[in-house]
């Protein structure tokens, strides 16, 4: 059954330049009922203003997915990256045995919107890797594949047993998603609002999913979906 995490009960940072909202237990914020779901382990809401970021951090064992609704963020990391994560772009930052990365937003008057997720890997100690990609242009109303454990229909590939799905909606538009069994899903409106099977949804809510064989999403925004075994 669905269980909705309002976006108002989740935690707040606040370092002026940077306003993020947390899902899940994180940094200084700690709630016991809230610090993960199944393999999904963060969800950070960030509004990042002009200039502001976040400095040279180490991070080991986790695969951390960045979607960006609005503006963009310059990212540098030990692996010799470095890009700009534009608009309708998500990147993916497998950490495996170490990787020290930079994020900041490259414009010094307008803010952008971040989303920063991480999900525990399957196994410790893989090589840390790095991939990017556009959806800006996806077809709206439907999902469209992001991320897989296997990189299949053109999305990225994580490691770990997670689907990550997204459907940029209109008003009018429908998008059915059906999960099997013992499966488990987390959405949450990045933008906009949804309805899923009836119930609304505003952006920054989350609502798990269980025992559920299928849902119906409808509403006027960006929706990201998480099945997750």
């Amino acid at each position: 059954m669905p269980t909705l995490r309002p976006a108002a009960a989740r935690g707040t940072t606040n370092f002026g330049r940077l306003d993020s909202r947390h899902t899940f237990s994180f940094g200084d914020y700690y709630d016991p009922d809230h610090t993960h779901f199944r393999a999904l382990r963060v969800i950070n809401d960030d509004r990042i203003a002009g200039g502001g970021g976040f400095p040279t951090h180490l991070h080991r064992d986790m695969e951390i997915l960045t979607f960006v609704p609005s503006g963009a963020i310059a990212h540098r990391d030990s692996m010799g990256t470095g890009s700009v994560v534009k608009a309708g772009e998500w990147q993916s930052m497998s950490a495996g045995t170490g990787v020290a990365h930079s994020e900041f937003n490259p414009s010094k008057t307008e803010p952008m919107h971040l989303l920063q997720i991480r999900i525990v890997p399957d196994k410790k100690g893989y090589a840390p890797r790095y991939a990017q990609q556009s959806f800006a242009d996806v077809p709206p109303g439907k999902w469209v594949t992001v991320f897989t454990p296997d990189g299949r229909d053109g999305s990225m590939a994580i490691r770990q047993d997670v689907v990550l799905s997204t459907a940029k909606m209109r008003p009018g538009d429908e998008a059915r998603y059906d999960f099997a069994p013992s499966r488990a899903g987390w959405l949450h409106p990045a933008t906009g609002t949804a309805t899923v099977n009836g119930l609304p949804l505003a952006a920054g809510d989350g609502l798990a999913i269980t025992d559920e064989a299928a849902i119906t999403v409808t509403g006027d925004g960006v929706a990201i979906l998480f099945d997750l075994a």
